[in-house]
């Protein structure tokens, strides 16, 4: 799971930074909100955070139901 909050974690950072430098060429396609909307970027950051965790669960459960020998031992 930290693998997965640092990647998204990073993504989050990287892609808001495009967008911050993007939005301001899109400004007259926006209606309503200001290009650098703060509000518009922290919301969207945290349901992108959200979708992430929850797609990191179950892969993070099922890796914890192994036993670390007989992993080792598949090695």
């Amino acid at each position: 799971m930290g693998e997965c909050v640092r990647l998204t974690g990073l993504g989050i950072v990287l892609g808001t930074g495009v967008a911050l430098f993007a939005s301001h060429a899109m400004a007259r396609f926006l209606y309503g909100v200001t290009p650098t909307d703060a509000v518009t970027f922290v919301m969207l950051s945290l349901a992108l955070l959200g979708v992430a965790l929850v797609a990191c669960y179950a892969p993070a459960r099922r890796a914890m139901r192994v036993d670390p020998l007989t992993a080792m031992r598949a090695e």
